[in-house]
């Protein structure tokens, strides 16, 4: 059924629809807000949009079998209370499709309220540019809606792209995140698959918080702004063939004129360096690790960061083999006494500063590495001691320590350090912009 812009609100047509209809909206502006309340596909041509004016969600899925493609969506309320959104799929929404649309100018792009194995793929989503971020409403919100799947969309601006909380067997594969505060946040959500996903320049890459059995693989982390990888009470999972990329980054985006870097200040505002502040190495931690446990680490790159691994909280039980700490100013901040093994089936992980050597050349190091010693651990107890850290006492220890193991306070030591990084194939978003 044709539908031409502008003719009549778009709630009627719906109304008159039968089930399963499909209703092609014409190139021109609809008038919204509408809610479908039976199985129909709304479609749009080339150029057809759909404006809520202000009020509610601009479109409402109510209904089982709805397919909502090729729209522009804008113009939603902005009230957290009515949890307003570009699109707002509830409970009954079972099997909904949101596909091919552009959204812009909504509290929230697309929220999944309950809505089981409904599907969010291939849109483009862009959050609101103007307050405080805290004010602004997220890419996607998935809630309670067991398999869903968020696929291929392109998220900016607004709170965060994807953010989970209370749900399970979910995927979020192939998306790709700019200007936000946490790419993915992801709590209270269970045996899950993150994969082949794209954060770029946000404050927060991947955090994944309170949630077990999940399967983070293919990632890229690329020069986001405190951490890569966030792991809080995430237990049993597997993270293989990810990608942290760091490097000096203006300290306009911690610092612009003396304020918190806000992710919707143009790009020209949040580059331009802070007089006299210069660079500082981005992210903070390639990977924090917070009372997490029983997790599996392969295959991983974690390359220019301020920490490659920050590892603390009581964490027990997690696996450390084949990733690759290159270039890191601190491969790995371990406070605590405990001594841990991070290699795992004859074989470690490769570190970029470790002077080693491999005389039968089975591509293992021939002694062990560690990354830490009791001068680190000084030092992170009391930054002041920093000044002394050339002096020849700091030195004399030093060298007791490599000469004498057993003066080591405990703390991480890789047994079957690698020769060589392994190669990054597992990391689908290690290729991509």
């Amino acid at each position: 059924m044709a539908v031409p812009a502008g003719a009549e609100p778009l709630q009627s047509v719906v109304d008159a629809a039968s089930p399963g209809d499909v209703l092609r909206l014409a190139r021109g502006e609809h008038r919204g807000p509408v809610t479908i309340g039976k199985p129909l596909t709304l479609l749009g041509e080339d150029g057809a949009v759909l404006n809520g004016g202000g009020r509610g969600s601009v479109v409402t899925i109510a209904a089982p079998d709805v397919a909502v493609r090729g729209l522009r969506i804008e113009g939603s309320g902005m009230e957290f209370e009515t949890q307003d959104a570009g699109v707002f799929a509830t409970e009954a929404a079972t099997n909904a499709v949101i596909e091919d649309n552009t959204l812009s100018g909504n509290l929230s792009g697309i929220y999944l309220h309950g809505s089981r194995d409904a599907l969010a793929r291939g849109n483009r989503i862009e959050g609101l540019r103007e307050g405080r971020t805290s004010d602004t409403g997220n890419g996607v919100t998935v809630w309670n809606a067991p398999g869903a799947k968020v696929v291929g969309n392109v998220i900016g601006f607004g709170r965060d792209g994807i953010f989970v909380t209370a749900s399970r067997k979910n995927e979020f594969r192939g998306n790709v995140f700019r200007n936000l505060r946490f790419a993915i946040h992801y709590m209270y959500a269970n045996d899950s698959v993150i994969a082949d996903n794209v954060s770029i320049g946000n404050t927060v890459g991947y955090a994944i918080m309170s949630s077990n059995r999940l399967v983070v693989t293919g990632n890229l982390s690329d020069h986001d702004r405190d951490n890569g990888l966030l792991f809080n009470a995430a237990n049993g999972s597997l993270i293989r063939g990810n990608v942290v990329r760091g490097g000096p980054q203006p300290m306009a985006r911690w610092l612009n004129n003396g304020r918190r870097f806000d992710p919707h200040l143009p790009v020209e505002a949040r580059t331009e360096p802070v007089r006299g502040t210069g660079t500082r190495i981005g992210p903070e931690k390639c990977v924090f690790i917070y009372n997490a446990n029983k997790n599996r680490f392969e295959d991983n790159r974690f390359e220019g960061c301020e920490i490659g691994v920050h590892f603390t909280a009581g964490s027990e039980g997690n696996a450390m083999t084949g990733n690759a700490f290159i270039g890191n100013r601190n491969q790995v901040k371990y406070v605590g006494t405990r001594s841990l093994d991070w290699s795992s089936g004859g074989r470690g992980n490769y570190w970029s500063d470790n002077p080693a050597f491999d005389l039968d050349g089975d591509g293992i190091a021939d002694n062990p590495y560690r990354p830490n010693d009791i001068v680190d651990r000084v030092l992170w107890q009391t930054p002041a001691a920093k000044v002394l850290v050339n002096s020849p006492a700091v030195q004399v220890i030093r060298w007791a320590q490599a000469r004498f193991p057993a003066v080591f306070p405990g703390g991480v030591v890789d047994s079957r350090p690698l020769m060589a990084p392994p190669a990054a194939s597992g990391a689908s978003g290690a290729g991509r912009p």
